[in-house]
């Protein structure tokens, strides 16, 4: 088998390191704590889908071989996949699953509206896509479950997390608190929102959840999903919210973690988890 993920991470860790792990990342460290939190991960899901739908060339993509005008629902469950066989599964669990998101992404390409061309392998698109899902995760861990997690502990995790990106294809991956900023205020002058943009955006946020015990939480995750959005990012999608909203849907998140952790305890997500977290 092909090791993207294993190279990526021998790279990154030393070839120790990366052997001594039965998967990409510690069975207690701070990845597997961060994305095994379901309420937060879904809001910063949420989140980092709108960012990304500001780069034209993400949003081409998106908008010539998705089904997310049919099935919104769907995409966010297949990148849920993705992100919990990576952080869970065992290498070679993991492996299959770039591979496959390799060959699927070979297939993506074609022209920009503004006739640019892009392909869905492109290193430099895939490292603003991995930027915009593990900056979200973690404003939303801070945001809902652990405000005061220290900076050097925030910086590990994009370091670690960056060699899923970098199995990917990308280059040049931004692995620190301080790069992460500074990669996105960078990114800004590229970033665009044009009629494209927010007809994907209001088919994400009108999608209902499929399950119907999740469907009265839906808009509140897709407001707190929002509500993580850098200022900036928020104006210029035209998605501003009072701060007394922002209030309220924190609150609401917040009081809803205990019942959603509930329902899911025992729901495929939960299931997976744990079938990935029995393995030897």
């Amino acid at each position: 088998m092909t090791t993207f993920l294993y190279d990526a991470m021998a790279a990154r860790l030393g070839e120790a390191r990366a052997a001594q792990n039965p998967g990409p990342f510690p069975l207690d460290g701070l990845v597997r704590n961060i994305h095994g939190d379901f309420t937060p991960m879904m809001c910063g899901g949420i989140s980092a889908l709108l960012l990304q739908m500001l780069h034209p060339l993400a949003l081409a993509g998106v908008w010539d071989h998705s089904s997310f005008r049919h099935d919104m629902v769907g995409r966010l469950r297949r990148t849920s996949d993705f992100i919990a066989t990576t952080s869970f599964g065992t290498f070679e669990q993991a492996e299959e699953a770039i591979a496959r998101v390799r060959r699927v992404h070979a297939k993506v390409r074609g022209h920009a509206a503004d006739g640019r061309p892009y392909s869905a392998d492109d290193p430099d698109l895939l490292t603003w896509v991995h930027v915009a899902e593990m900056s979200r995760f973690m404003a939303a861990h801070l945001r809902y479950r652990n405000p005061h997690l220290e900076r050097e502990s925030q910086d590990r995790y994009f370091f670690e997390t960056a060699c899923i990106a970098e199995a990917l294809g990308a280059r040049n991956v931004p692995d620190s608190c301080a790069a992460i900023e500074a990669y996105l205020d960078t990114k800004r002058r590229e970033l665009i929102c044009d009629e494209r943009t927010r007809e994907v955006i209001q088919i994400l946020l009108n999608a209902p959840p499929r399950h119907l015990i999740f469907r009265p939480a839906g808009a509140l995750f897709m407001r707190a999903g929002i509500d993580l959005l850098p200022e900036w990012a928020a104006n210029q999608l035209e998605l501003d919210m009072p701060w007394i909203q922002r209030r309220l849907v924190r609150a609401g998140i917040k009081s809803a973690m205990p019942m959603i952790s509930r329902a899911v305890r025992s729901g495929a997500y939960r299931r997976a988890l744990a079938r990935f977290q029995a393995r030897p």
